[in-house]
């Protein structure tokens, strides 16, 4: 007879999880997190992997090499787009150094979790910079703990000195004891002895000197001192002064290399035509009409990446015959309601359902302090408004563009101005499918970022469309190619800076004292948004979650409200958006200090006298304020212009990204209703001052930005479609319109804070103020215009 099978053996009775095995298991997981939040952070001294040493290089940790004839090379993991952050961060490393300043270069920093951006991530926290509460305390505590282990390498949120003040000081410190203690070794002398000065360690004893060239090797191969004491401010010698910028001599002769710069042997270039409707597709096309003209390599479809529309490239051999051939490419475009939701939105619409959104909608209140609408009630007198600003593109001077090889093992090499290296190498590995690993950045100047670098959407489509182009054509395999957007096609495919719609209500005593204030917006939000693009977050999730960057410039101000509800409704919204220079400050403080000035002007007060009134608790806020009143000449009388047009001053303060901001705008009004800025004095305490000449420089550029979005900003959406498309009707400041910007740097011993986004807040504000004081209209939307 067959032998029959075994029986299976009984399955084991299901044990119920008990009560106590569950908190048992509760308990031992939150002794664990506890355990590792109490924790020191992990040092950020040293990489993952040792940085690469060339010949006679001496690497010390992270961030710095040494060569033999004395060069000082500082790892600059930060982006350098024009804000002068490579000058800098090397001046942080090489004063706790003692460099010869002369001798110091920046280079560019691999990607590595101690290059990872905590500030930023900390700063996004939604507290209120007057709390310092243990709740806040613990929490910025343990978010910074975590983004030393699972943060991304940026370049935002005017972080980068703040970001590295302590991490690049304890560098150059480290390595200074390191050198130190070689020379003391070679010499037989105790550490005490020695001097240093300059990149030259001496012996005033014996008279030896040295310098660090020809110590570095010995140096290196000690521990690394991790615990070398820093200097005090009194010891500084290179922070707080005016030094040049590093790249001034690069960018002044050409020899500066920026995305665009990129030219490698064999380059293939690319452009693209998306579809004109956000979100919209490709119908088709036909390739064949363009496929014979000269140089034109490919034609290929192109799908939306990172975020981004679909569209159509031309692959060349170079730019000019890839944009012949696309403008004369015939394109049919899948562009109606059923293919993407931006065919039935306009933006002027969706600016009037925001207001309507606000008829019911009382948002998430980040700030509230008592009952604001009891206040609001019992008050002598009452005022509200309704504010708007409009959806903006960034206008980056270098229009978008990525530099992608394909090594034919399978690597890529990327070139691309980029202010996210971590998230475009895991981008380019995501459309590739290889591990991050496999692909190299190389980070190239940004002419220009402002937030629309942040994203990843063209560095994925250059990755895209070299692989297409190899996979149709094996020829072109291995071959570099370079993808770059027209202006046109920049500017209507973007990521804008959200439109917001915001509704104020203020009350006063018979005093004229201030005694309730409310504050609520509307507007989609962005970060829930962004982390969808880069991380995968569910969509589901995105309206889900909370936004502080929706609200900063409004719950987080100085300004001592008696009583006050200031909140936010998120939107949704068709439009792609991403961070803008300044994010919410960029229009929150608009709609805040244009309405402190409307009630400064009800109660029958001075804006300025109004708003001290209201930071008695706050002395670093009003000496800001009352510094830059003092330098805009505030209270005196003045003068017409030359062509008679009287004159009349606005104010503005702001506190946003740790510092403290206030303008003066002097202003007139020319021919044809023509708003004409003359003179801007500025007042900022941004703690410590480490280049004030960069400073000065972020301070005048800031208000040049902020006026051209003030006056001029604006994307109109028809129907899905961008209106504007190059700066003929997306215009920023000439040279002959650009006011005089004379800046006062307040002293401060506290650590640095943010002053590429600070500087640019407060000059809508300003200059609206003055309007009213010339015209007696409320100008309460951007851009602002004269009736």
């Amino acid at each position: 007879m067959p032998r029959m099978p075994s029986p299976p053996p009984p399955r084991p009775k299901r044990r119920a999880v008990g009560r106590r095995f569950f908190l048992g298991t509760l308990a031992a997981t939150g002794a664990l997190v506890i355990g590792w939040g109490v924790l020191p952070p992990r040092q950020r001294l040293q990489p993952a992997r040792p940085l690469p040493a060339g010949a006679g290089e001496s690497v010390f940790g992270g961030w710095l090499k040494i060569s033999a004839d004395g060069q000082v090379q500082v790892v600059g993991p930060k982006s350098e787009m024009g804000q002068g952050v490579h000058t800098g961060l090397a001046m942080l490393l090489a004063d706790e150094l003692d460099a010869d300043w002369a001798r110091v270069t920046v280079i560019e920093a691999p990607i590595d979790r101690i290059y990872a951006n905590q500030a930023t991530v900390v700063d996004s926290l939604p507290f209120h910079p007057d709390d310092d509460g243990f709740v806040k305390r613990s929490a910025q505590w343990l978010t910074a703990k975590a983004m030393r282990e699972a943060g991304e390498m940026l370049t935002g949120g005017s972080s980068s000195i703040k970001d590295l003040w302590q991490p690049l000081r304890q560098a150059g410190a480290s390595a200074r004891a390191m050198l130190l203690a070689a020379a003391a070794q070679a010499w037989g002398v105790p550490v005490a002895q020695l001097q240093v000065a300059r990149g030259v360690v001496s012996h005033p004893g014996s008279g030896r000197s040295a310098g660090y060239g020809s110590l570095a090797a010995a140096a290196a191969a000690l521990p690394l001192a991790a615990d070398a004491p820093l200097k005090t401010a009194a010891q500084f010698t290179l922070i707080g002064q005016p030094l040049a910028r590093l790249e001034a001599q690069a960018k002044s002769d050409g020899s500066a290399v920026f995305g665009l710069d990129v030219q490698l042997p064999g380059m293939l270039y690319a452009s693209v035509v998306m579809c004109p409707t956000l979100g919209g597709g490709v119908a088709g096309f036909d390739a064949a009409a363009v496929q014979a003209l000269p140089g034109v390599k490919q034609v290929l479809a192109v799908a939306g990446h990172q975020g981004g529309t679909a569209g159509v490239t031309v692959v060349a051999t170079s730019p000019w015959r890839a944009l012949k051939a696309l403008r004369l490419l015939p394109v049919q475009w899948q562009d109606d309601a059923a293919s993407t939701p931006a065919a039935a939105y306009s933006s002027s619409a969706g600016l009037d359902a925001l207001a309507r959104q606000l008829d019911d909608d009382r948002g998430t209140a980040l700030f509230s302090r008592g009952d604001s609408a009891a206040a609001l009630k019992t008050a002598a007198r009452t005022l509200q408004a309704e504010y708007r600003a409009p959806y903006l593109a960034h206008a980056t001077l270098e229009p978008q563009n990525c530099t992608v090889q394909i090594a034919t093992d399978g690597s890529a090499t990327v070139w691309a101005p980029t202010q996210i290296p971590g998230i475009a190498r895991a981008a380019v590995a995501g459309v590739l499918g290889i591990a991050p690993e496999r692909v190299t950045v190389h980070v190239t100047l940004l002419g220009g970022g402002f937030g629309r670098r942040l994203e990843a959407d063209v560095i994925a489509q250059a990755a895209a469309i070299a692989r297409d182009a190899a996979r149709a054509d094996p020829a072109l395999a291995g071959r570099p190619l370079q993808l770059f957007w027209s202006r046109e096609e920049d500017t209507r495919h973007d990521f804008y800076r959200p439109a917001a719609v915001a509704r104020l209500q203020a009350g006063l005593d018979a005093q004229g004292r201030l005694v309730a204030w409310q504050q609520v917006s509307a507007g989609p939000t962005i970060l829930p948004r962004l982390m969808q693009r880069h991380f995968g977050l569910p969509a589901g999730l995105v309206a889900l979650s909370p936004d502080k960057t929706a609200q900063e410039g409004a719950f987080d101000q100085p300004y001592e409200w008696p009583a006050a509800r200031i909140a936010h409704a998120a939107a949704d919204s068709p439009v792609p958006v991403g961070f803008w220079r300044a994010v919410g400050h960029s229009h929150q403080a608009f709609f805040k200090e244009a309405f402190l000035d409307e009630a400064a002007h009800a109660a029958g007060q001075d804006a300025l006298a109004f708003r001290a009134a209201l930071l008695q608790q706050h002395p670093r806020h009003l000496a800001v304020l009352q510094a830059a009143a003092r330098l805009g000449g505030w209270g005196t009388a003045l003068q017409p212009t030359d062509d008679g047009a009287p004159q009349a001053r606005g104010i503005a303060l702001h506190h946003s990204f740790g510092s403290v901001v206030a303008q003066v705008a002097r202003v007139s009004i020319g021919p044809d209703k023509t708003i004409r800025v003359h003179h801007v004095a500025c007042a900022i305490d941004c703690g410590t001052p480490v280049n004030p000449n960069l400073i000065r420089q972020q301070m005048e550029g800031g208000v040049q930005f902020g006026l051209s979005a003030a006056l001029y900003g604006g994307v109109d959406i028809v129907r899905g479609q961008v209106q504007q498309s190059n700066f003929h009707d997306q215009p920023q400041l000439r040279l002959a319109q650009a006011p005089e910007v004379e800046t006062v740097i307040l002293p401060s011993a506290a650590p640095p804070e943010g002053v590429g986004e600070p500087v640019m807040t407060c000059i809508a504000p300003a200059v609206a103020s003055a309007l009213f004081a010339l015209t007696g209209q409320r100008l309460r939307s951007l851009p602002l215009r004269l009736a």
